[in-house]
């Protein structure tokens, strides 16, 4: 099994600290807001990760943190009037509910910030009697990067490149421009805890660390996020970690892509934030994950306005097939071992999941031919498919449950005028008055409704 690692930029062979044993860690989300696509992809990426290394026969103890506190947070509870703690408290059961509903399962082990403040306190402390931190008269405490030489080994940037363009706060309290803060001291009517540089609260990198440290000893097995913490969150994180204890804090650095929307790069700026409880009101969470799941985890994925809808016209299929073979021979057995052969075949080279799902379509095509000539074994083909990649949360139901739940949800009236426009536009095709239809069709999307054309019709899609 290989690995794709971050710090060395290639794939390694999968070969644990300790014999048996996977302590993995991925850093989760701020809850600033509510959990975005972007969310949903990277616990889905990770849960899915620790579910195959379990299948290969590690005992894996998984973790990870939510962010209770820092400057975003601070913001909203000044916008909203709730004070910080409550405001994240209430953001962590909500995001904790949809990430439920989406099917991505629990960590083994939660760590929050705030949970923490004696950890990281102490953590501090240390860096500090190492030489490898400094308390500011402000109250702010700085790490030093001169002090650990190997800082960007991570991103492959050096320090000049990192601060180029980079807005450098408090740079009066720094020894160095590219020193970052550890603990920041508290500005009137913040949240704080006491320590011993005065009232305060945690940077956002030293948490990492200092519960790391807490949840698992020095080291780790793999460490995961987004490609947008690499630099400078990763980056920091090895430096204080390794500072501290002069090992190599974690053995493999993964990180999944990003996602974007249309082409761009998907910001609460831009406004096209994509809401993951949004998502889940229109399509099944077996979808969205199939969806994502196409695209290799370490690559972005684009949303288009077809992605999701495609997906769950693939499953939709393949359910379709399932619920034959069961109606026509009854539930089968997991008898197919060369589908689940196959699906490890595909995660083992760095779990990959696109290369996993590409294979439904030639096994569904089998099956369906299994159907025709009246072999029974389509059914067990299917009872394989149905557990093997049950692992990547998919064919977790019954074919008839997953069908009346896509019906349910695809289930809306047409208005009068989206429906005459798109009687009008079949009309024009017919005609070969191109101009007109083309017409018709973007007054049909202005109102929120798309058409799809067959050979004897026509659909209108809901957007």
């Amino acid at each position: 099994m290989k690995i794709y690692n971050t710090l060395t930029r290639r794939k390694e062979e999968f070969v644990p600290l300790e014999e048996g044993r996977v302590k993995m860690y991925a850093c989760g989300i701020t809850v600033s807001g509510e959990p975005h696509i972007g969310h949903g992809f990277q616990a889905l990426i990770y849960d899915v990760m620790r579910k195959y290394l379990q299948k290969k026969g590690y005992n894996v103890r998984y973790a990870r943190n939510y962010t209770d506190v820092d400057d975003k947070i601070i913001a909203k509870s000044k916008e909203t009037g709730i004070p910080a703690d409550e405001y994240a408290a209430a953001m962590i059961k909500k995001t904790d509910k949809i990430m439920r509903d989406f099917g991505v399962d629990d960590p083994d082990v939660w760590l929050k910030a705030t949970e923490n403040i004696g950890n990281i306190i102490d953590f501090v402390e240390q860096l500090i009697a190492k030489g490898h931190a400094y308390a500011a008269p402000s109250g702010d405490v700085y790490f030093s990067v001169a002090s650990f030489p190997a800082y960007g080994c991570l991103s492959n940037r050096s320090v000049e490149d990192m601060l180029d363009g980079v807005r450098v706060e408090n740079a009066e309290d720094k020894r160095d421009p590219a020193d970052f803060a550890l603990w920041k001291a508290a500005k009137p009517g913040e949240i704080c805890w006491d320590s011993p540089w005065g009232k305060g609260r945690p940077g956002w990198h030293i948490e990492c660390s200092a519960m790391n440290r807490a949840a698992f000893g020095d080291r780790i097995d793999i460490h995961g996020g987004g490609r947008d913490l690499i630099f400078p969150h990763h980056e920091n994180e090895i430096a204080q970690s390794e500072s501290l204890t002069g090992k190599r804090f974690a053995k493999y650095w993964t990180h999944n892509g990003l996602i974007k929307v249309n082409g761009q790069k998907m910001s609460k700026s831009l406004g096209n934030s994509l809401l993951l409880e949004d998502l889940l009101k229109k399509y099944t969470n077996e979808a969205i994950k199939f969806a994502l799941l196409q695209t290799n985890y370490r690559n972005d994925i684009n949303v288009t306005d077809d992605l999701f809808p495609e997906a769950e016209r693939h499953l939709t299929e393949f359910y379709k097939i399932m619920k034959a073979a069961n109606d026509r021979f009854g539930a089968g057995k997991a008898d197919a071992p060369a589908i689940d052969a196959r699906f490890d075949e595909c995660m083992d080279d760095d779990f990959n999941t696109a290369l996993a799902l590409s294979e439904l379509f030639a096994v569904f095509k089998g099956v369906s031919a299994k159907l025709a000539a009246g072999d029974a074994t389509a059914a067990d083909d299917c009872a394989q498919v149905a557990k093997t990649y049950s692992l990547l949360g998919l064919f977790s139901k019954r074919p008839e449950d997953y069908l009346a739940e896509v019906a349910a949800k695809n289930a809306f009236e047409v208005p009068d005028e989206v429906g005459e426009l798109a009687r009008r536009r079949w009309e024009a095709k017919k005609a070969k008055d191109w101009a007109l239809a083309d017409g018709l069709r973007a007054q049909i999307d202005s109102l929120g409704y798309s058409v799809k054309d067959g050979k004897e019709g026509y659909e209108i899609i809901k957007k």
